[in-house]
């Protein structure tokens, strides 16, 4: 198993993140990972978007779900029944969710492993022919940012940007609240504690963390905040 994901996953991403290495002006590898990372992100993009939606879908149905389990609370099947013509008449797949994010959890573990370990010389070994050895890689990033050590500024900056990322999924995920279950009320009590948790979590493990993956941590994060910005805008409800 784990072959099967270096060779579909990990090793692709390694040597993409090389090829740009390679191609992109001054041989700067944390350019490579900024654009690598746009680049699956944009990949990416209408899984994501297709679950926003489909998460957004569930919440403006809520009332409704709620409903039908008071009216049925005695028949389960009756109640299932129900729901599942609810979904049917409202066209949402209450499983359209889950699906994008198992896929995507793979490519982006495999991404981030081709930057944790792009700029170690051994892993150079796993070079495609066609994808030229550099050698040595330049551990200065624009300019001024040595991707192999930690950069506590950037730790800051990546754990403030995650915040405004998370506040932002919070208002556009939690845009149709009303009828709410208890079950679903705490997961929206876990989300908003998760809203200053996470980010604080991020900066004490960025602390230590290369600044190569901080750079990637950033940069997906900043890709997030625009493609909210896109959902909000162009699925107005």
């Amino acid at each position: 198993m784990i072959e099967i994901y270096n060779k579909i996953l990990y090793q692709p991403l390694l040597n993409a993140v090389i090829f740009l290495y390679n191609i992109l002006p001054g041989a700067d590898f944390g350019l490579a990972i900024i654009v690598l990372t746009v680049i699956m992100r944009l990949a990416l993009s209408p899984l994501t978007i297709k679950t926003t939606l489909s998460q957004r879908a569930m919440n403006k149905i809520n009332p409704q779900i709620k409903e039908i389990k008071s009216k049925y609370k005695n028949d389960t099947q009756a109640q299932s029944a129900a729901i599942m013509k609810l979904y049917k008449d409202n066209n949402v797949n209450p499983l359209a969710g889950c699906l994008p994010l198992l896929i995507q959890l793979p490519i982006l573990i495999a991404l981030y492993s081709a930057f944790r370990n792009g700029f170690k010389e051994e892993s150079l070994i796993m070079l495609y022919s066609f994808i030229s050895n550099p050698g040595h890689i330049n551990a200065i990033s624009l300019g001024f940012i040595d991707v192999t050590v930690r950069s506590i500024p950037l730790a800051l900056i990546t754990g403030a940007l995650q915040f405004f990322q998370l506040k932002q999924n919070n208002a556009l995920m939690n845009k149709n609240t009303a009828g709410l279950d208890d079950s679903q009320k705490q997961m929206q009590a876990i989300n908003s504690q998760m809203l200053y948790f996470f980010p604080v979590m991020i900066i004490i493990i960025g602390w230590k963390m290369p600044a190569g993956l901080l750079l990637y941590w950033l940069t997906t994060t900043g890709y997030s905040l625009l493609e909210q910005m896109y959902i909000k805008k162009k699925y107005k409800e």
